[in-house]
């Protein structure tokens, strides 16, 4: 057995100023302090411990080392901080352990470590000693992040599972690695044309059924997939091909069981004490207290961790709008109101705003992302200006307008033609993101195609009309995956993609369609450059509800940096199964070329559009525009057309 070394104050891993910074909620590299740390204390090759646990009665380290028999391992607690400590000499990375907690009740609990950084696979939960250790390779890929103007750049995110996309029989689970996912993933981004990957919660949680939100191991990386260092493997040849990294992160709850946050000392340490405000009603989980100092520290420091250790370049946080309000999901009788009578949670509030301001000023050109589902004002608007400081907010009004509408049959569309305009009367409020996202293909909803209504050709036409919809429209995209395959069924955690569909060429047209998309928006200026500016964006013909058409105009102008000229597309939708002669106004006199069509027979549409050039006529202007064109629109279609005058 090995016994720990005595040491006085000065031999304390945690300074007088760290114990200072954490207790004032300001310690961002906490993680450097607390949970396991090899170190080398007066010559003597060893392992602190450090946990902040200020209730508890005392606080024992158990693990392979001694035989899970803490009676010779307690740790010395550093009053008041409530941070306890200890130094075990001769061990070493690999070791499994646990925190046995005293609570001042008697009760005894094996607690995981809550900065541990790499833990045993589920459904074991021990955490094991490790110390990062990876050379990376994407100094360019940081440099040049750090300098650009993101939210100006093209983003087309593809939201992904990582234990679900493909399955591997040879494997545990049938789990893919990390890095064999980093070669797969990253080749098929290329070949489609996403600029982002989002993956799914892969902080380390114990029920694989959660997807990940429900985590108890916030500073480890999961180990369903492998080890810390192949993670940044993967995130590293991401980069190093041209791919930045979104995970989604989950500050708003946290789950039950024994071994993880909840009631850790014995006490509401992380949470509240009172149900009204520290238990979801939805999800049987905890909700963090955002009051107390430690706990923003806590989770303030985990964000920064993922932008330090893993080169992350982007967090999509979950469930903002649960955190927001303190009645959320609650009946009257069921919350406490705010210190003024009100219903917003100042606490959370308080601490969004100091989660982006540091994020972002540690981490220049990183993203930040909001799913919230509510009018809040000011999600995506600096802090200084009383926003909360997100780069960008999910359109989920978008979202559930447009999916609504497409799931009409067509002959009803034309009584519901405002759900398709009414996001250009809110598009520039906040910094949009359009999600088709995992939520909209589980519980019964249907997969996207199975949401569409019609026969066999019109389901895929409305889905290639749906995705041309949202790719032309102002914002930035994400869609999940197995969208861009048309698969049938509901997405399935426990099994892979359905890729055999691809045999099917209205399958793989759906996947190319997606492909050239990508490379439009990517390559023109107009479908990117504006998303969060309305200058970027004009309706030509929105009124025409009866034939269900939409005309709009996506625009982007030169700049001193930029070497592109002015550039303007034309984007017409046709939401029937008729197709249309159509006059449409156009800005310019000259010829236009049709550079995308819905209905092309490559994406396994009828072929109906516009072959070659077509010019407009000056002489006739039309829809408030100086000229007009004489258009056929496919149906179920959307075409983009570009005026020659511009280069390609």
């Amino acid at each position: 057995m090995t016994n720990p070394i005595e040491s006085s104050e000065a031999d304390f891993f945690l300074s007088d100023f760290d114990r200072y910074l954490f207790g004032s909620g300001k310690h961002w590299k906490i993680y450097e302090k607390l949970g396991s740390h090899p170190r080398n204390l007066a010559g003597v090759e060893g392992v602190n411990f450090a946990l902040w646990a200020p209730n508890a009665q005392s606080v024992q380290v158990v693990g392979d080392f001694n035989q899970w028999d803490g009676q010779s391992h307690k740790m010395r607690k550093q009053v008041p901080s409530g941070v306890w400590e200890l130094f075990v000499p001769n061990i070493s990375c690999g070791m499994k352990y646990k925190f046995r907690v005293h609570a001042m009740d008697g009760q005894i609990t094996d607690k995981a470590d809550p900065m541990a950084l790499w833990s045993e696979q589920p459904p074991k939960t021990a955490s094991i000693v490790h110390q990062l250790n990876y050379q990376w390779n994407d100094s360019s890929w940081i440099q040049k992040r750090s300098e650009s103007r993101t939210l100006d750049q093209p983003m087309s995110i593809y939201e992904v599972h990582l234990g679900s996309w493909k399955k591997c029989q040879d494997s545990n689970h049938g789990w893919l690695g990390y890095r064999e996912l980093a070669h797969q993933l990253v080749d098929y981004c290329k070949q489609l044309g996403f600029t982002h990957l989002e993956l799914m919660p892969i902080s380390e949680h114990p029920f694989t059924g959660s997807w990940g939100y429900q985590t108890t191991g916030y500073f480890s990386v999961t180990s369903r997939y492998g080890s810390p260092e192949d993670f940044m493997y993967f995130v590293d040849h991401c980069h190093q091909n041209g791919i930045g990294v979104i995970i989604d992160w989950v500050p708003a709850h946290f789950p039950r069981d024994a071994h993880g946050l909840y009631r850790f000392d014995g006490s509401a340490l992380y949470e509240h004490q009172d149900p009204r405000q520290g238990e979801h009603p939805d999800w049987g989980t905890m909700v963090f207290n955002y009051g107390r100092h430690e706990v923003r520290n806590f989770l303030i420091s985990n964000a920064l961790f993922w932008f330090d250790k893993f080169h992350i370049d982007g967090l999509r946080v979950d469930a903002v709008a649960s955190m927001l309000y303190l009645d959320y999901s609650r009946k009257d009788g069921e919350w406490i109101p705010n210190e003024q009578g009100g219903r917003e949670n100042l606490d959370a509030i308080h601490f969004l705003r100091e989660f982006n301001r540091q994020c972002h000023a540690q981490f220049p050109g990183i993203l930040t992302i909001a799913e919230e589902s509510t009018a809040w004002p000011g999600v995506s608007h600096p802090v200084d200006v009383g926003g909360l400081g997100f780069s960008m907010k999910w359109n989920m009004g978008w979202m559930n307008d447009t999916l609504g509408y497409m799931r009409r049959d067509p002959i009803y569309r034309k009584h519901h033609q405002n759900d398709l305009t009414f996001s250009l009367i809110y598009a520039y409020s906040e910094n949009f993101q359009l999600p088709l996202s995992h939520d909209e293909v589980v519980h019964g909803k249907g997969s996207l195609i199975g949401q569409m209504p019609g026969d066999l050709w019109q389901k895929f036409a409305n889905l290639r009309l749906l995705f041309s919809y949202m790719w032309t429209h102002p914002g930035k995209k994400m869609l999940f995956m197995g969208g861009e395959l048309a698969q049938w069924h509901e997405w399935n955690h426990d099994s892979q993609l359905h890729w055999e569909l691809l045999q099917w060429e209205t399958h793989s047209g759906v996947q190319r369609l997606i492909a050239d998309l990508n490379r439009i928006m990517t390559t023109h200026t107009a479908l990117h450059r504006h998303d969060f500016s309305g200058e970027g964006f004009e309706w030509v013909d929105c009124q025409n509800a009866h034939d269900s058409v939409l005309g709009y105009l996506r625009k982007s102008h030169a700049t001193q940096d930029n070497a592109h000229q002015d550039e303007h597309l034309l984007v017409c939708c046709n939401f029937t199964p008729v197709v249309r002669p159509y006059r449409m106004g156009v800005p310019f006199a000259g010829s236009y070329c049709e550079i995308f069509n819905s209905d092309a027979p490559i994406y396994g549409g009828s072929g109906v559009g516009n072959h070659g050039l077509l010019h407009s006529d000056g002489n006739l202007p039309y829809h408030g525009q100086s000229a007009s064109l004489e258009l056929t629109l496919p149906p179920l279609g959307a075409l983009i057309l570009k005026p020659m005058l511009q280069s390609s």
